[in-house]
């Protein structure tokens, strides 16, 4: 609620530095109070719908934030898709999975998880992500990594329908290769605990949906301080939407570890792997649909430095996920590629 407050208070407003610094604090709040109903709506409608609904409110909301950013016009918002899209595949494939492997793996040594259900996931992340990224640097049609306006109504069409197979899959299909892997002597403190009422369940609903809104409100409210700061330390633009990410995806990273910690590894791999495909599956459907009023050019291609970290991401997530365990090593792993990834953004 005062994070929403803040956020009416704020928004249209050149916020001082002081101001800015109250915004963060009011984020951080938001981001606690969605992880916390997210928990509360995903206890009372089980995996995994729980993830689901926790990735795609967010993904639903970061579009608009994109499409807003972008709405000003100009050269250096023209790559703030590519950058935000890309930084939250680099987030979630490997600071949210490496994290949580890392936190279940020193609890209980081994994470456990069900390799059917996370390798289609990462399969889909995959397949996404070079449509969508990769081709536009080697396609011909227009010079530059720009997809042509008949290539890019393509890969926003397959992006939405294997993100609508990848739904249905998860969620009715084969719903039983996304659900926990049980483990003798390590039952979930929830397991036990009632489920939410159905109007707690509906509260938790619209909280959290209010919680979303003002997490990306406040990230948008943040960002001018964000992009001066960026400018005046003559840091490479992509900063901008690695930052940004960052800070949209901090629900999903706060309740993916939560999760391993409990030793609910999957649920962990279904936020991370959701929240990837949502991103890629959802974002590059808007942003073409909005290149019909949008100004100015549209840069999807990655360059070779960050084609290379994609590359390795997917080599090392199909032997982290291919045996259905994981440990310290492979937690660490992942870490040091999104360490790269950060530390690459800022000194390219």
């Amino acid at each position: 609620m005062v994070a929403a407050l803040a956020l009416a208070l704020a928004w249209g407003r050149d916020l001082p530095g002081f101001a800015a610094a109250v915004v963060g604090l009011c984020l951080l709040g938001a981001v606690l109070s969605a992880v916390h109903h997210a928990e509360v709506v995903a206890h009372r409608v089980g995996e995994p719908f729980g993830s689901l609904v926790l990735a795609v409110a967010v993904t639903v909301i970061e579009v608009g934030l994109i499409v807003t950013l972008m709405a000003g016009g100009g050269d250096k918002v023209s790559t703030y898709a590519r950058d935000t899209v890309f930084a939250a595949v680099m987030i979630t494939c490997n600071g949210i999975v490496g994290l949580s492997v890392l936190v279940a793996a020193v609890r209980n040594r081994v994470a456990v998880f069900n390799a059917e259900g996370s390798g289609g996931a990462l399969a889909t992340v995959c397949t996404l992500a070079t449509m969508t990224l990769v081709l536009p640097t080697f396609t011909t049609s227009r010079p530059g990594p720009e997809f042509s306006t008949a290539q890019l109504a393509f890969a926003a069409v397959a992006s939405l329908c294997l993100y609508g197979v990848f739904v249905a899959v998860q969620t009715v299909r084969h719903r039983d290769y996304f659900l926990p892997v049980p483990r003798d002597g390590h039952d979930s403190e929830d397991e036990h605990a009632a489920p939410p009422t159905v109007p707690q369940t509906w509260w938790s609903v619209g909280l959290l949906l209010l919680a979303l809104v003002a997490v990306v409100g406040n990230a948008k409210l943040v960002s001018p301080t964000i992009e001066d700061g960026v400018e005046s330390a003559g840091l490479p633009n992509a900063v901008v939407g690695v930052v940004i990410a960052l800070m949209v995806l901090l629900p999903e990273t706060l309740a993916a570890v939560r999760a391993a910690r409990r030793d609910r590894m999957q649920t962990s791999l279904n936020l991370a792997y959701g929240s990837a495909i949502a991103s890629i599956g959802l974002t590059i459907p808007a942003i073409a649909l909005a290149t019909v009023w949008l100004s100015g050019p549209l840069v999807l291609g990655l360059g070779p430095v960050h084609m290379v970290l994609l590359v390795l991401t997917a080599a090392v997530s199909a032997l982290t996920v291919v045996p259905g365990r994981a440990t310290l090593l492979q937690g660490g792993v992942h870490l040091a590629i999104f360490a790269a990834f950060v530390f690459l953004s800022f000194s390219p």
